[in-house]
């Protein structure tokens, strides 16, 4: 197959191919539009030394994060407030990805408390977030952790 000579008809197959796919890709680079899906537009937050709070049907989630500012290689809590369902929430590397980080919740007597550590990068500062799914939606808050 390789020593086959090239015909006149392989020669028009591979240009019409190759024009197709040229065409498809000047297509798609034009016409190309970066969007964030609107739901995690809308439920997202940061989370700093405030807290964050998200409205929904049911009512309002208060979520803040502790300590503030956040360190590498220290327990790290989140206060989730205002639900009666038990959270579930895992937090991910924004800036590079470190794998998915599971958040342990106990029931308190305003909320939930989950309990996580982020491991140190080799930045200096490194961005994460956490996916917080209250049961019948899911939230995403951004933070900072310094060495």
């Amino acid at each position: 197959m390789a020593a086959e000579k090239l015909t006149k008809g392989r020669l028009i197959q591979i240009l019409f191919l190759m024009a197709v796919l040229i065409t498809a890709f000047v297509w798609r680079t034009i016409t190309y539009e970066p969007t964030q899906p609107s739901d995690q537009l809308e439920n997202s937050c940061q989370l700093m030394a405030e807290e964050c709070t998200k409205l929904n049907g049911e009512g309002a989630y208060n979520i803040s994060l502790s300590p503030f500012p956040a360190v590498a290689n220290s327990e790290l809590f989140l206060q989730v407030g205002n639900t009666d369902v038990k959270p579930n929430a895992v937090v991910e590397g924004l800036s590079m990805y470190m794998g998915s980080i599971p958040v342990v919740f106990e029931k308190q007597a305003d909320g939930w408390v989950g309990r996580f550590t982020v491991p140190e990068c080799t930045h200096a500062e490194m961005e994460w977030v956490i996916k917080l799914n209250t049961g019948s939606e899911t939230i995403s808050g951004v933070f900072t952790v310094k060495k």
